[in-house]
């Protein structure tokens, strides 16, 4: 409820505007089928620590407190006035002093219209609109830390390929190397062996590097300078279905980001309503005593004042106001064509990569794994030359590569979808 008009309006508790999003921790995180080890982080740990440290959210306390201010000064009642007026001190003849008229005055006005009502509507109205911004930057924010989850799961996915690859590349290098001894193939080959095993070594330190840098950056959403995790724990390949593209644009009306038009279009509202109260004239009064000195009378003096033509004065305010709620409107149109344009090309593009990884899983991997166990075996039986061995083994890392590239893409775009949607997708 709204407090008594005068009165700042009942605070919600600290993190009110951030309660209704903690739901999202458990449908935007990414399950693991493994089980969790020490001194690794969760996406759904990752959002948490965000939304309970990152340097920018605090800043909306700061505006409540602000506007409990603000609704102070709306609630307050037009103040009194205290006038002293003397008349006949100075003059020509007689007059001085001792004939002199004194007239104490309180004066004030009297508001028409229900201006202070309005104000405080407008205030009233913009807390609405700073809760409904916070949960559009908190939404924001977790879509933020999911993405940048998402990135590093993937290096870290990538490196474990990649060790894999250097003891392929290890095990490689003695291989030809063994065989160069036989007699059975070239110097030239344990050469390229010794080369391909430094490249793979270099692409592991890469990797590693980048690694360090995006967990940084993660730690950042919730303002730390350095990563206090060793790895992150998360099923890059689990995936969820998605329903009608139709059928997730019916949930847009619940993202943050389209309920804050709908609030700053209550603000406008209230801004109407205010701009129409002023057409009704305020009406101007004071009362006071009058001394006469000359005679030692007292009397009673009391006045009224009121502009006149008030309303045709506040056409001009009026009609500002109107187009300026009316202009929330479009802007809000326009949000909702953009919104729909993202989420057609998030959910393209993730149906895309889903058949994409469908097939690099299903079909290539296991083709070229084949491959590389034929090629292995011809090379170890002459019938294959080192230079076909390693491209059968560039061709199956680069494939697991792209692999989790594909994966990763399909989690970003389910991640944006539900940050578009403001809601999970189905099967969470």
């Amino acid at each position: 409820m709204r407090g008594e008009p005068g009165n700042a309006r009942p605070k919600k508790p600290k993190q009110c505007g951030l309660l209704c999003f903690a739901i999202i921790i458990a449908w935007l995180a990414i399950p693991s089928a493994h089980a969790q080890t020490d001194n690794s982080l969760s996406l759904g740990e990752a959002i948490s620590h965000a939304i309970a440290r990152n340097p920018d959210l605090p800043i909306f306390d700061l505006r409540i407190r602000a506007l409990d201010g603000s609704r102070m000064t709306a609630g307050q009642l037009p103040a009194y006035e205290l006038g002293l007026e003397t008349e006949g001190i100075v003059g020509s003849g007689d007059q001085g002093v001792d004939t002199a008229e004194y007239t104490l005055s309180l004066s004030s006005v009297l508001e028409m219209g229900g201006k202070r009502q309005a104000r405080i509507g407008i205030v009233d109205a913009e807390y609405d609109l700073v809760e409904a911004e916070r949960r559009a930057d908190v939404l924001d924010l977790l879509g933020r830390v999911t993405q940048t989850f998402i990135s590093t799961l993937a290096i870290q996915e990538k490196i474990r390929v990649s060790a894999e690859a250097v003891d392929i590349s290890e095990a490689s290098y003695e291989t030809v190397a063994r065989r160069a001894q036989q007699g059975a193939t070239s110097e030239a080959d344990v050469f390229r062996a010794k080369a391909a095993l430094a490249e793979s070594r270099i692409e592991l330190a890469n990797l590693t590097a980048n690694y360090e840098v995006q967990k940084a950056n993660l730690a950042a959403s919730w303002g730390e300078t350095t990563a206090d995790y060793s790895r992150l724990h998360g099923d890059l390949f689990r995936f969820e279905a998605s329903g009608s593209f139709e059928s997730l644009f019916e949930r847009t009306a619940n993202n943050p980001n389209i309920e804050v038009f709908a609030n700053e279009q209550r603000v406008r509202e209230a801004e109407v309503q205010l701009a129409q109260s002023q057409a009704d004239s305020d009406i101007r009064w004071a009362i006071g005593a009058r001394r006469l000195e000359a005679t030692n009378d007292f009397s009673v003096v009391a006045s009224a004042s009121i502009p006149l033509f008030s309303g045709k004065r506040n056409r001009g305010q009026v009609r500002s106001a109107l187009a300026a709620q009316e202009e929330v409107l479009y802007r809000k149109d326009n949000a909702l064509l953009r919104l729909r344009a993202q989420l057609f090309e998030a959910y393209q593009t993730r149906k895309q990569y889903l058949e994409a990884f469908r097939v690099i899983n299903k079909q290539i991997i296991p083709d070229l794994t084949e491959a590389l166990s034929l090629t292995r075996e011809g090379y170890e039986r002459g019938r294959y030359s080192y230079l076909e061995w390693n491209a059968a083994q560039a061709d199956l890392l680069s494939a697991r590569h792209s692999l989790i590239e594909t994966a990763s893409s399909i989690l970003l775009n389910q991640a944006l979808i539900e940050q578009l949607t403001g809601q999970p997708l189905e099967g969470r």
